[in-house]
């Protein structure tokens, strides 16, 4: 496993500026060939399993697109200011490893959650219903509508709007941060105050946990995808780490 010195600390390890390579050339493509009438979330965005538009190999590109500017600056901006440290002491190829892993696992648990919610509306739709999204229900939304019946609007959102973004990995970062670097100081932009890791961390992932449990279909952001991320990345460090009494700060 390769570690990087002390000195290289203000140097971009490989592992994190090929994760920024990878997002920018997607991100550029999805511009560039949008133009073209040709929308890339389609193919790799990441759609419900129940979906029609669900395609296997999503679960490896999603992570890979964004919706928009600021959604795509801001997560390679967290990857760039945690996923940095952690390679540092982990390597390319553990760090690499584990910000798939959490990215994975952020998925799982968003998709478990929208299970539930997907057999809560079916029960009160007939199967025609159901059959009505399933079909014409993202061509519905690509027109900037949706069903007039709530239950119909609501279960379409969750079969046919696909999941992307890096968040749920960048969560699983803060998870590992969370266990290796509990105390160090963070300044925060709005307010510009000082707060230790672990305490961002807490109130962050309590405050994803309370989004998502007043969340609705149709919501953009993906809250149990967070929390999948962020818990993953505690339980894998925390295994790594099981037989460690160090810690950094």
């Amino acid at each position: 496993m390769q570690h990087y010195r002390s000195s290289d600390f203000g140097s971009l390890p490989p592992g994190v500026k090929n994760l920024l390579i990878l997002n920018g050339i997607f991100f550029l493509a999805k511009i560039a060939l949008g133009s073209r009438g040709i929308n890339l979330d389609e193919w790799f965005g990441l759609f419900y399993p129940g979906s029609m538009h669900f395609k296997p190999f999503q679960i490896l590109t999603h992570f890979f697109m964004h919706a928009n500017f600021t959604h795509i600056l801001f997560n390679m901006f967290g990857v760039w200011m945690f996923g940095r440290l952690l390679e540092m002491v982990w390597g390319s190829r553990r760090f690499i490893y584990f910000y798939m892993i959490t990215a994975f696992a952020a998925a799982f648990l968003h998709f478990v959650v929208v299970a539930i919610q997907v057999h809560k509306l079916e029960a009160t739709l007939t199967p025609q219903d159901i059959e009505q999204v399933y079909l014409y229900g993202r061509d519905v939304l690509l027109q900037y509508t949706n069903f007039s019946v709530t239950e119909m609007n609501e279960l379409n959102y969750l079969y046919n709007i696909p999941v992307v973004g890096a968040s749920g990995a960048l969560f699983g970062l803060l998870g590992a941060c969370f266990v290796l670097f509990p105390n160090t100081e963070l300044i925060l932009l709005f307010p510009p105050i000082p707060i230790k890791l672990k305490y961002f961390v807490t109130f962050y992932g309590l405050f994803e946990l309370y989004m998502g449990l007043r969340d609705h279909p149709g919501d953009n952001v993906a809250h149990f995808a967070h929390l999948g991320g962020l818990i993953a990345g505690i339980i894998i460090v925390k295994y790594w780490n099981k037989s460690r009494r160090d810690r950094f700060f």
